[in-house]
């Protein structure tokens, strides 16, 4: 007898971004050891932050290490955009952000567009994208610059008038900050997306705020239906308790266990 449709499909792989454990925790003890707690969970990979970075000497090598001992994938989130404040390509944050994931053996980077103007020339970019083993994504973060979806639709398709590709990263709670609806995000840009952040959003008085999925006012299982069924998925939200490993491991398997009509 042949299985459901949705058994035969392959589950996607489940990562963390390792900001979901706070800054505070990431300091105190580096991102190593939170890379050993969420392979204790059962996470396929992890998201290496560098704005979480302790700048000590070993710091990327153990964590090249960690991620090599428990078969992790890694994926190197630089805090710098791809422009600069005044429009142009910021090619020296490129080089840092292709040198530390060189050395932290990832097979991504994740950054944003920061100070992009809609039709800037693309060319210089190019040679980027040609770097064997190590694949630029571009994520829609908080600001109105390279959060909103004009300019990272004329981003996506001017690149892809050069027969360039580069995925997106997706995260569909930052939507929420530059006042955007993830769903019509997602119905925008879904075709693009190779790799998706998942959080939770509620509204405080004064701002948004990342929750855990359950507690989120957004829908985000109805945000990850419009979006491919195969491609990476990272926990990019709160993740606290007494027991961490126990805690990662239950929103592991939750992410792991959403279908997706085929």
């Amino acid at each position: 007898m042949s299985q459901p449709q949705a058994e035969n499909r392959a589950r996607p792989p489940v990562l963390v971004s390792l900001t979901a454990y706070g800054a505070d925790l990431a300091r105190r003890d580096g991102q190593a050891a939170l890379a050993r707690i969420a392979a204790a969970a059962g996470a396929d990979g992890v998201e290496f932050r560098g704005e979480l970075q302790r700048g000590h000497q070993d710091e990327v090598t153990e964590q090249r290490e960690v991620a090599a001992q428990h078969g992790l994938s890694v994926v190197w989130s630089s805090p710098e955009g791809l422009w600069s404040e005044t429009g142009s390509l910021d090619a020296a944050a490129l080089d840092r952000a292709f040198t530390t994931a060189l050395a932290l053996g990832a097979s991504r980077i994740k950054m944003s567009l920061g100070g992009y103007r809609e039709g800037t020339a693309l060319d210089a970019l190019l040679p980027w994208l040609r770097h064997d083993g190590i694949e630029l994504v571009v994520e829609n973060d908080q600001t109105a610059s390279a959060g909103t979806v004009p300019p990272l639709r004329d981003f996506f398709a001017r690149t892809r008038a050069l027969d360039a590709t580069i995925p997106m990263t997706f995260d569909m709670g930052n939507w929420h900050w530059t006042g955007e609806d993830p769903l019509d995000a997602a119905q925008v840009f879904a075709a693009g997306v190779g790799y998706v952040h998942c959080k939770g959003v509620q509204r405080t008085p004064a701002k948004w705020i990342a929750v855990p999925l359950e507690q989120s006012a957004a829908p985000w299982r109805s945000v990850l239906r419009r979006l491919p069924a195969d491609v990476a998925r990272a926990i990019e939200f709160p993740l606290q308790g007494d027991d961490l490993i126990q805690v990662t491991r239950q929103y592991v398997e939750l992410l792991r266990s959403v279908e997706i009509p085929a």
